[in-house]
């Protein structure tokens, strides 16, 4: 006697729930921008890893695209984060750490002197972009404290956000296939919505790792409350069309 329901040969159906349908409502009150990593060595040509993702940046207009996004945010009341990243000297004493992670270590990327001294900060490969700085330091922007490796699982930015109310993130930032993915998969187990605005990041292109951004992008398919432009976030954040509505 057959199994009631079994349906040998065919693939399930699958339907589509209420939830897959629903847009992610983009508004001042419960969602904020999260741009990660906005600093001179991803995103200076002088900086320390621009041979690998500056032609990603440059072709994505990554940095255009965090500043058309964020002039959005501050033009509609919707909280910018940063969450940004820095070693210390102390760090130079971790035991071990995975591929890139070392490589940054070996390039002093992000280094700064000391945790509670700028001395040498400015102008570094752990500034600030100099075009950022300008919305970054208005005393509104909230500036998280450092994340070590690639995810926030180390610093308190979901605290930060938590903290007023915020439900929903609109992700952007450095790079694709490192801190933004991180990122993303660890504000997804905190429970948070998140879009991700796939123009507004970039990733390396490395002769034997092979193209992070592609890889990236991939993967906010897979993990994504939506996947976005930065012409559809600003859509999204100016109410002109709800976010993943084509």
């Amino acid at each position: 006697m057959a199994h009631r329901g079994t349906n040998h040969g065919s693939k399930p159906e699958h339907r589509r729930t209420e939830q897959e349908n629903r847009p992610m409502d983009i508004n001042a009150k419960d969602t904020a921008v999260v741009i990660t990593d906005p600093q001179n060595d991803f995103l200076s040509p002088d900086g320390a890893t621009w041979g690998l993702v500056g032609d990603s940046v440059t072709e994505n207009r990554t940095v255009e695209h965090i500043d058309e996004l964020v002039a959005a945010a501050k033009a509609t009341e919707i909280g910018v984060f940063i969450s940004p990243h820095y070693y210390y000297p102390t760090d130079a004493g971790w035991q071990f750490g995975g591929t890139i992670e070392n490589v940054m270590h070996e390039i002093d990327m992000f280094a700064r002197r000391d945790a509670l001294s700028l001395e040498g900060f400015v102008g570094s490969g752990a500034d600030w972009l100099d075009r950022f700085k300008p919305w970054i330091t208005d005393g509104r922007t909230i500036v998280a404290s450092p994340h070590k490796v690639y995810g926030p699982a180390t610093n308190d930015l979901s605290l930060q956000l938590r903290k007023r109310g915020i439900d929903k993130v609109v992700l952007a930032g450095m790079s694709a296939n490192l801190c933004v993915e991180a990122h993303l998969r660890q504000l997804l187990e905190d429970g948070f919505e998140v879009a991700v605005v796939a123009d507004a990041t970039a990733g390396a292109r490395h002769p034997q790792l092979g193209d992070g951004y592609e890889s990236a992008v991939r993967n906010f398919g897979y993990l994504a409350s939506a996947v976005l432009t930065t012409d559809e976030a600003v859509a999204a954040i100016t109410g002109r069309v709800p976010a993943g509505v084509a």
